[in-house]
């Protein structure tokens, strides 16, 4: 049985937690509640299939589609639709087995997967958990066209 101090106390108590509780706004009252939190967010807790390299922000994108590059499974690249109707690389998929965290960044043996990573513009990033975070490949603007490398490639192509 409670003692009568324990009583008051309790009383005393709850209205203290009520006073404070109608304070607060909608989100600090879910942020105190032990379970309020909202669930992980993919990617964020290290335990997925795929490491996700982000390239551009989500919010530029309108709409997204997951294409997979080469074989079903292991690269998949997250393409966006932008609202002025034009498509561009969000992020990159790469299976866990294809590749492994060194430090804060990825590397891979896997021949697919060197060349989804030499075609960003920096090195992935470690953000957190499996998210990665690259630059996108560098614009070339259309009066510097065709470049070097492009000019090589259509010789290779009419030799070959």
């Amino acid at each position: 049985m409670a003692t009568q101090r324990q009583r008051t106390a309790s009383k005393k108590n709850i209205k203290k937690a009520l006073k404070t509780w109608k304070l607060m706004t909608h989100r600090q009252r879910a942020l105190a509640q032990p379970n309020g939190r909202k669930r992980a967010k993919p990617g964020s807790t290290g335990e997925g299939n795929y490491y996700r390299i982000e390239i551009r922000e989500k919010s530029q994108f309108s709409s997204f589609r997951t294409q997979d590059v080469g074989e079903r499974g292991g690269i998949q690249r997250i393409a966006g639709h932008r609202p002025s109707g034009s498509w561009d690389t969000q992020a990159w998929l790469i299976e866990k087995p294809l590749a492994n965290i060194v430090g804060d960044t990825l590397k891979s043996r896997h021949k697919d997967v060197q060349e989804v990573f030499d075609s960003l513009g920096s090195k992935p990033k470690l953000v957190k958990g499996d998210i990665f975070q690259a630059k996108p490949e560098r614009n070339v603007p259309e009066k510097d066209k065709p470049t070097d490398a492009m000019k090589k490639a259509y010789e290779a192509r009419r030799k070959g």
